[in-house]
Order: C-alpha cells, then structure tokens, then sequence
C-alpha cells in the first residue's frame, strides 16, 4: 500500500513542481533580495521550508503540522533559523478532532465527506487492496495565529502560507487586524472538489482580505484537482 502512496505523490509532485516555481517567481519579484520571515502554516513534512531555502534568503522560519504522525517527519528541519511546531492554527485556542488521512496530504480539521466522489476515487487509487479505515481521528491542540504572533513578538511576516484542507478561513479568523498590517502577502490554497465539507466559500476568504486591505495578486490551478493557489498582497 505504501509504494501505491509514494507513487502517486512522486507523480503528482512532478507536476507540483510547476506550480511551484511560478509562485517562486512572483515573489522573487516582489520581495527581491530581502531576508524574509516565513510562517508555515500546514507545514506537513516541510515542503515549503525546502521550497523557500532554496530560493530565498530566510531570516526565520516558523511552521505548524497538526498532524503527530507527520510532525515526526517535520521536526527534523529544526535548525537554528527553522523552528518546528506541532499544533494546528485556527480562529480559537481549543482541542479539536483532527481528520487523519492515510495518505496524510488530505488530513484536516474539515469534515470529510466519506461518500463524495472525490474521496472514493482517492481512497481507490491510494488504498486498492485494503479493508482498513482510510482514515481515522486523532485530538490535537489548536493556536490562534494572533497568540503566536505576540509571544515571538513579530514585527514583520513577509509570508504566511496557509495550507491546511479546507481550513484556511478559520486561520485566518484568528488573526487580529493589527497583525494583518504586519503581513505583506498571504499564499493559501483553495480546494473546491467535494471531499471536504467547508463551512465558509473562497468568497469569504477574499471579503474578509479585502477587509484587511489585501488584494488578489496571484492565481495558478493545480494539476489534475479542483484546487487553486492564490497569493493575496498587502496594500498598505
């Protein structure tokens, strides 16, 4: 079962690769030769933090999996500008069930629609010869962004990356106006297949940023699912 799941993340990863370097791109442009500061928010096994040592200078670093399992995997970034955390990120400080995937990429504080099309050609594709659950609920503590924000006194955030499954907008729900003004831009991912029972629409999350004076910058569909990459900048 393992090999069908690093296959088809091998396959996939190729073509994320794509993506990738747009986004790598655009900020290039717009941050230049700055030395950033880089929340990582759904850090999963540190793809982000590959992604962005390789291609910009890091002043720091901190990323958030919620994921135990995963966090394992994540923990070894830890380095003196990389600083690993294993919670979730959301608009209150609690305990939450989270939605543990097999294939772990999937896993969210969302409900999962078990009988979306989505979810049963997935499970068909990465699970094909098995009777186990594809997936399973495990409780893990969730932080406001705002809260982590004051303790490690950040003055500036350069980017926050937001990619935790159909939690996006709870994210950003808790994060203060005035932290907002120490962003400048916001990279989130958007899914709008049906395997996960959001509670809020990509209208929301574009209200609420254009609130906080941000506007839509950057927009890339990723290859072969209903899920876009967005990168909102600050006005300001």
């Amino acid at each position: 079962m393992n090999s069908y799941i690093k296959i088809f993340h091998v396959f996939i990863g190729l073509f994320d690769y794509f993506t990738s370097k747009k986004i790598c791109n655009f900020l290039k442009k717009k941050l230049k030769n700055q030395k950033i500061v880089l929340l990582d928010v759904g850090a999963h096994k540190g793809e982000t933090i590959n992604l962005f040592i390789k291609n910009f200078l890091i002043d720091r670093i901190y990323s958030f999996e919620a994921n135990k399992e995963v966090y394992k995997i994540l923990k070894k970034k830890d380095d003196h500008n990389v600083f690993t955390f294993n919670f979730g990120v959301g608009e209150e400080e609690t305990i939450k069930d989270f939605n543990t995937v097999i294939d772990s990429q999937s896993s969210t504080f969302a409900e999962i629609a078990n009988d979306s099309k989505y979810f049963l050609i997935k499970k068909k594709v990465l699970q094909p010869f098995s009777k186990k659950e594809y997936s399973y609920k495990q409780s893990v503590k969730i932080r406001k962004l705002s809260n982590f924000i004051e303790e490690k006194k950040l003055e500036k955030i350069d980017v926050l990356k937001i990619d935790t499954e159909g939690y996006e907008f709870n994210v950003l729900k808790g994060i203060k106006e005035s932290d907002f003004k120490k962003i400048k831009f916001i990279l989130l991912e958007h899914h709008y297949d049906d395997m996960i029972k959001k509670n809020y629409k990509y209208g929301d999350i574009s209200d609420l940023l254009k609130l906080n004076n941000f506007k839509l910058a950057f927009k890339s569909k990723m290859y072969f699912r209903k899920t876009f990459e967005y990168i909102f900048e600050n006005t300001k």
